[in-house]
């Protein structure tokens, strides 16, 4: 499932990574303020690596944004070097700037990952950068993107989709989920806990559906999914399965999975190995656990089952990933351990 597969993590903690922000007359704030809060607080105390921040447009000085100002000091030309340009954009009907678009091409081919928000996956496909590829957006406009650009591959159900140096995403707080995935991309996965817990949220996987019956799921505060949610993340290494999820709920499996995937987007399988691939991922990047343990403390049983679940997210196998990581990051040391409620570690691994 596209929305569940990422590029192989190539931290850059060797230096602050430049993230540019394409900005334009109408944007909604909130397409702005997502990126700026997730790379450009200084969360050096807890251990994240600074990002440079850039808010790039191709007329220096200020735009409108629902009533209020904001000022773009750097143009197009600076899309080039930045590490990755995020594009939001929320005029769906509009042709967007032939300039913006050239621009984009650039950046990419000079090595830049670019990453569409809401409506810029319009803008990505109009530049060409998303023929061949998956791609989604906000669920009211999937139609028309299918329509207008019969060269990509619509997925109309995840939340964001990652075809390695290009990225799309759906409307509005899907935004923090994608730019969550590329700062764990960028610099690895205790890195994007650590901000994510500063946010006070969780990361969801990128194939959880985004369609509007799901999104206005009733629920209430003592809904027993969220209890057995972290009850199994400190059981992971205890092999626990949907059986005993469904148990611990007092459920059928049936009505377990139907229950489950309500609230989740995901199914009970799918979110226990992503839980696992992620307890995994801070392991390899924080601890010198051989992979054989490693399997074992993330509840995949062999080292055979590990290594078949992490290569389907990641590409490459658990050592190659270590390897990596350790690589790129041993400029400046290896980043500091941290956790969220959606990955924390459980208190016999930590």
């Amino acid at each position: 499932m596209h929305g569940c597969r990422t590029s192989p993590v190539v931290p850059r903690a060797d230096r602050a990574i430049t993230v540019a922000v394409v900005v334009t007359d109408g944007i909604p704030l909130l397409h702005l303020s997502i990126p700026t809060d997730v790379f450009g607080i200084d969360r050096t105390a807890a251990g994240v690596p600074p990002h440079r921040v850039l808010l790039v447009a191709a007329e220096l000085g200020p735009v409108t944004s629902e009533g209020v100002t904001v000022v773009a000091d750097h143009g197009l030309e600076a899309l080039r070097c930045a590490d990755l340009v995020l594009v939001p954009w929320s005029r769906f009907e509009e042709e967007p700037p032939q300039a913006l678009m050239d621009a984009l091409v650039d950046a990419h081919a000079h090595g830049s990952v670019i990453a569409a928000m809401c409506g810029g996956s319009f803008v990505l496909a109009a530049a060409g950068l998303l023929d061949g590829r998956a791609a989604t957006t906000h669920w009211l406009h999937v139609d028309e993107l299918e329509s207008r650009f019969p060269r990509l591959r619509v997925d109309r159900d995840s939340i964001f989709v990652d075809e390695g140096n290009v990225l799309t995403c759906a409307g509005t707080t899907a935004g923090i989920d994608l730019c969550l995935h590329l700062l764990r991309r960028f610099n690895g996965a205790g890195v994007a806990a650590a901000v994510a817990r500063r946010m006070v949220t969780s990361p969801r996987l990128g194939a959880q559906v985004q369609t509007p019956h799901q999104a206005i799921a009733a629920r209430s505060e003592a809904d027993p999914i969220d209890a057995v949610a972290e009850w199994a993340l400190r059981h992971l290494q205890d092999g626990i399965g949907v059986e005993d999820l469904a148990a611990r709920a007092c459920m059928s499996r049936r009505h377990f999975h139907r229950r489950f995937r309500e609230v989740t987007g995901v199914s009970p399988h799918q979110w226990l190995v992503a839980q696992r691939v992620r307890l995994a991922e801070q392991l390899l990047e924080n601890t010198g656990l051989p992979v054989e343990t490693i399997a074992h403390k993330t509840g995949f049983g062999s080292p055979l089952a590990f290594r078949t679940h992490f290569v389907k997210v990641h590409d490459v196998p658990p050592r190659d990933y270590r390897s990596l990581f350790r690589a790129s990051a041993a400029a400046s040391g290896p980043p500091q351990a941290a956790s969220t409620s959606a990955t924390k570690l459980p208190e016999s691994v930590a």
